[in-house]
């Protein structure tokens, strides 16, 4: 029996499997084609989305008007103003993509140093710095060594002596509860006996250091840098009057509206009305704080 030539083609033409295969194929393509065409919206890939646009939007925003601020600090105050955790790792790409720092920007970082706390127990130090004019004031840093706040400055121009820094003493620590401890180091200024005369009547027992070793001193030491670089190396002062009221004002803003990466966000001088409420991202504004230095989110 002779075989018909359509069923002779279909035996004998090896390419049969291959061309049913593309035309499936291109059926395939032609299908798919039409529904990205034609479909209303696409659908997205799977996996995570990312941030939020508005919370993207506030990182930037709080970068732009801190500069100097790392990401840990962002994160932190994004965590408390708006009641969001975000991670670190997050901001930092945020930023890498969506942020562009000035030339002269630059943000400093630096390590948190442990060192031993006991309960109610102060630390004090004394560093120098200059007027407009070029007068020398000395500055008296008291703070909490177990809160890291700041518990007072006291402010003096022109030479130390036993009697002055006593005054300095009283100012910086004025309305305050009176610690058990006040660490400081070897300064020769501490010899004074006016100082030390001053330590027994207010029956605080005074702790020294181990000399010449700074990391035994790390929190006050820590303070007293991030007073340089966040303020006093970017701002002027005239007179002993003014810079009292602007170590007062960084006091204020350092205590209740800085995080603190040794306290893990949070602030050093607790809410008197308890823990805030987080921020709406839709309706929220920027206070303004050591005269327009630094600038904090909250609610509009």
């Amino acid at each position: 029996m002779t075989a018909s030539p359509t069923s002779s083609h279909r035996v004998f033409n090896p390419a049969a499997p291959e061309a049913d295969a593309l035309l499936y194929l291109h059926n395939v393509l032609k299908k798919r084609k039409y529904c990205l065409l034609f479909t209303p919206e696409r659908r997205r890939r799977p996996g995570p989305q990312g941030p939020k646009k508005e919370l993207i939007d506030a990182v930037v925003a709080m970068k732009r008007r801190n500069p100097n601020w790392g990401c840990p600090r962002v994160a932190q105050q994004i965590a408390l103003a708006f009641g969001v955790e975000i991670d670190k790792d997050v901001v930092r790409r945020i930023l890498s993509v969506r942020y562009r720092p000035e030339s002269d920007s630059g943000g400093p970082s630096w390590l948190t140093f442990l060192g031993h706390m006991k309960d109610s127990l102060w630390s004090c130090d004394l560093f120098q710095c200059q007027s407009a004019t070029l007068r020398t004031h000395w500055v008296l840093v008291v703070m909490d060594q177990f809160t890291r706040r700041i518990i007072g400055f006291g402010v003096h121009s022109g030479v130390v002596d036993g009697v002055a820094l006593c005054r300095m003493f009283h100012r910086a620590i004025l309305g305050q509860s009176l610690p058990k401890y006040l660490s400081s180091d070897h300064d020769p200024l501490y010899r004074f006996h006016q100082w030390q005369a001053n330590l027994r009547v207010l029956e605080v027992k005074e702790i020294k250091t181990v000399p010449y070793v700074p990391f035994s001193h790390p929190f006050v030491e820590r303070l007293i840098g991030t007073v340089r670089r966040e303020y006093l190396d970017r701002t002027l002062f005239w007179t002993t009057a003014d810079l009292e009221t602007k170590l007062f004002d960084f006091q204020r803003y350092y205590n209740g509206h800085r995080t603190h990466a040794g306290l893990e966000g949070h602030l050093p001088e607790p809410r008197v009305e308890g823990p805030a409420s987080p921020i709406d991202f839709g309706s929220y504004r920027w206070r303004r704080h050591c005269r327009g230095l630094y600038q904090t989110p909250i609610a509009a």
